[in-house]
């Protein structure tokens, strides 16, 4: 990643690792698991692991975004990828980012 630290390009390139439906199953599972503590009687068991399944599902989104998210590097990719070109940037900057470099 390339505006990220290490520690969060280590841990984003670890969890890529995991597939979408992996996060999907087990926050299945925790629904199944609060679900079998509540017909046994464990209300408060299952209130706390029926819980984790949005902070499972919310994980899952974002380990998805960071997963098909990748910055552009420069102008040129980024309005080749629909975006608008820098407002931060003068113009001279922008058309000398953009222009074709010779290939030596």
């Amino acid at each position: 990643m390339k505006n990220e630290d290490a520690v969060t390009t280590n841990v984003e390139m670890q969890t890529r690792r995991i597939p979408s439906i992996g996060f999907l199953g087990v926050a299945i599972g925790c629904m199944a698991a609060s679900a079998l503590l509540m017909i046994s009687g464990r209300k408060t068991w299952a209130n706390f692991v029926g819980q984790w399944a949005p902070t499972i599902l919310i994980l899952g989104t974002y380990n998805k975004i960071a997963k098909t998210f990748s910055a552009p590097i420069d102008e040129q990719q980024r309005v080749q990828h629909g975006g608008h070109p820098s407002l931060l940037k003068s113009p001279e900057e922008l058309t000398h980012q953009m222009s074709p470099q010779p290939v030596s």
